[in-house]
């Protein structure tokens, strides 16, 4: 009885100084120097690669199952982080912090990564990377609007740069199969969804100030998962779109995309936000312009053209001077 005894002890005595440890590890990681900037670089990579995987499951499965599911992977992944943690999930909060956070998800998640797939079903990795700079733009226009910033000179000559690039590539002749009506409709879905996304991060950037990042994140999908699944309930033939979802062979990339993308990209992303600046985390986080643009031509065999390159270029280039010279 002695000895069951001092080991419950002993394991509790374990328990306690590994719960410590983990509290130090996050707190000394928290002060780590240039975190925010390095967060916010590591959340280009991991998108970049999550973008190349979710390319090659939209060919068999539907932009809204896709979103869903990965929505759904990376909330459980969250919880299960937060258990290992041994961290609350729900705060003592005012509703209206869950109802805007919830609402964040909606909107910056939901919707707008549903446009993103349709999107990049259109028009292929590479060019959904040019036109995903259009976000930069839209986080300081929405700066401009609600927070009474003014835009710089040198802002707005990369607003121009960017809107070089996507009627570049609005011009672009059809090398690729790629019929007119797709490309266009590819370019508009495209800028809608980075819109979305400006909005839903914008909207709650004073909360990122006062929360952990693991809060935020699990809040905002679970609103994006809630509206998700309103809209799946109502949809005329929603066999359509989680049917692909228990193929294996679809798990076998949805799994891994949404892990990279949707839980280490996410909390990455949010991260950058919340402890650098957001022009500067926006800015870094642009590189995932390039990392997919490499990726493509790589592993998809997408073509890379001259055309392709100076819009690229053009893009970025415009991305990180409206960022980085907020």
């Amino acid at each position: 009885m002695t000895l069951i005894f001092n080991s419950d002890i002993r394991v509790l005595f374990i328990k306690q100084r590994l719960k410590k440890k983990m509290a130090g590890f996050l707190a000394s990681f928290q002060k780590f120097s240039h975190l925010g900037e390095i967060l916010a670089l590591s959340s280009a990579i991991f998108w970049a690669l999550a973008v190349i995987l979710f390319r090659i499951s939209g060919k068999t499965v539907h932009p809204i199952g896709l979103n869903l599911f990965k929505n759904i992977f990376s909330a459980l992944l969250i919880i299960l982080t937060f258990l290992a943690l041994k961290e609350p999930i729900l705060l003592n909060l005012p509703w209206t912090d869950y109802l805007l956070m919830g609402l964040s998800g909606l909107i910056g998640i939901a919707l707008s990564d549903t446009l993103f797939f349709y999107a990049l079903n259109f028009l292929g990795a590479e060019l959904v990377a040019i036109v995903d700079c259009t976000y930069s733009p839209f986080i300081i226009g929405l700066s401009i609007l609600f927070i009474g910033e003014r835009m710089k000179t040198i802002q707005i000559l990369g607003v121009l740069l960017i809107i070089f690039a996507v009627l570049l590539i609005a011009q672009k002749k059809n090398e690729e199969t790629i019929s007119r009506r797709k490309l266009l409709s590819g370019i508009a879905l495209g800028i809608l969804a980075m819109f979305f996304t400006a909005v839903g991060i914008v909207m709650v950037k004073p909360l990122l100030n006062h929360f952990s990042v693991l809060w935020a994140s699990l809040l905002r999908l679970l609103g994006a998962i809630i509206s998700l699944g309103i809209f799946i309930i109502f949809y005329p033939a929603p066999q359509r779109i989680l049917r692909p979802l228990f193929s294996t062979s679809n798990l076998k990339i949805v799994i891994p995309a949404s892990f990279l993308g949707a839980y280490l990209g996410l909390i990455a992303w949010l991260g950058g936000m919340k402890y650098t600046q957001a022009s500067i985390a926006s800015a870094l986080s642009q590189m995932n312009t390039i990392f997919i643009f490499i990726l493509a031509a790589i592993f998809l065999k997408e073509k890379i053209t001259t055309g392709k390159i100076v819009a690229i270029v053009s893009a970025f280039s415009g991305a990180f001077l409206v960022s980085f010279f907020n």
